[in-house]
């Protein structure tokens, strides 16, 4: 579950407003808004790397609502649309085309998102708003399903009712998961590419959705078949070079307290080969690979190598922490401040998701990243002969 960092909604700082494009060429966006009273509309870059928009053009709406917004030409690039009076982005397309319409309608009742929004001469801004619109009707299922099996377990409901319901949101689950792997494929613009799985990641870090996340090899793999299906976009090769890894790397050093105060420091653990395994008692993709780290421990813990848990349990949660650690029978050391995604540990790892781990040899360097099910005892065995 990645971290939950805002990937399309996101706080800019407003720009002073002007009625003449910035540029006589590049990139074109016109448009109505329709039913909003704001002053003004901005036109937002999101470079792929960062994800951090920027304004790069403004208009002053009149009465009419008519507005024109242009940039200079860029490679394939997200940008948002948003109003001065809205905390969230009206739209967000892609420069697929020289030049783009884009007419908005809004609520009368509220002018925070938009009722409807129509896209014209830009296939990848259609393809994009096609994804979001499927994938977020999938989403309201799971949340709904999820919201019924919490009523359910509130209610002392029969054990039946409640993996009837709880069958339903991993179903829907892997249903969104597939909706994201097939936009992928079909799509026919990078920043398209992209796009969907930055929102699909931001999605599952909500642990309400129970999606299951892309872990960072898997998504190293997904971004070089994009630069392989792209070539020569520099923000994907940038983000490639980004997304290299941690193997042949000096493991940062970790310093945490275990469940009586104690500290406990990774370097302790040198002279033997170590997986830090990062996971939560909340994640329900950690918890069903913990069979198979348990499976690993037991096999080779006799053979110089030991294990290393780091919870990203949240405040106040400890009990639930222990209670999870007992009822997986993970019986080696365990570690954890209960900061959620505030430890130092997220940072230090640039960990956007877990389950995560990293295995790391007798003398603190890292010889495997991203270890799960049959490829972590593999790699085990291959190291620990």
């Amino acid at each position: 579950m990645k971290k939950a960092v805002t990937i399309i909604i996101c706080v800019a700082v407003l720009a002073s407003c002007k009625n003449k494009a910035t540029s006589e060429k590049g990139f074109a966006v016109t448009g109505t808004i329709t039913n909003n009273t704001a002053k003004a509309v901005y036109l937002e870059e999101i470079p792929i790397t960062s994800m951090q928009p920027t304004i790069v053009d403004s208009f002053v709406l009149d009465k009419s609502g008519k507005y024109e917004l242009k940039t200079g030409l860029k490679e394939a690039t997200l940008y948002n649309l948003r109003l001065d009076k809205s905390q969230y982005p009206v739209a967000t397309i892609i420069n697929d085309v020289p030049a783009m319409t884009l007419d908005v309608k809004f609520s009368k009742e509220n002018n925070q998102f938009a009722e409807s929004y129509q896209v014209k001469n830009s296939k990848a801004s259609q393809q994009l708003k096609d994804f979001m619109l499927v994938f977020n009707t999938k989403l309201q299922e799971i949340f709904y399903n999820s919201q019924l099996a919490d009523s359910l377990t509130k209610a002392n409901a029969p054990d039946t009712a409640f993996r009837r319901v709880e069958a339903n949101v991993f179903t829907a689950a892997q249903e969104a998961r597939g909706l994201m792997t097939e936009a992928i494929k079909s799509s026919s613009n990078p920043a398209l590419s992209m796009l969907i799985i930055s929102y699909y990641q931001t999605t599952a870090s909500n642990p309400g959705y129970n999606l299951p996340p892309i872990d960072k090899s898997e998504l190293s793999g997904i971004v070089n078949e994009t630069v392989t299906k792209f070539p020569g976009h520099t923000g994907l090769v940038a983000l490639q070079s980004t997304l290299q890894g941690w193997v042949g790397k000096q493991a940062p050093e970790i310093s945490l307290p275990d469940a009586n105060g104690k500290q406990i420091t990774l370097s302790s653990f040198k002279g033997k080969y170590v997986l830090v395994d990062f996971w939560a008692s909340w994640c329900k993709p950690c918890r069903m690979e913990n069979p198979n780290v348990v499976k690993a421990y037991n096999k080779f813990k006799d053979k110089n190598f030991t294990i290393l848990g780091v919870s990203f349990d949240r405040p106040g949660q400890k009990e639930e922490w222990m209670k999870a650690v007992m009822q997986d029978n993970l019986t080696w050391t365990h570690v954890s401040d209960l900061q959620f995604w505030n430890t130092p540990a997220v940072q230090a790892y640039k960990i956007e998701g877990i389950p995560f781990n990293v295995l790391v040899d007798p003398q603190g360097k890292i010889i495997g990243e991203g270890l799960r099910g049959e490829e972590l005892e593999k790699k085990l065995g291959e190291v620990l002969k």
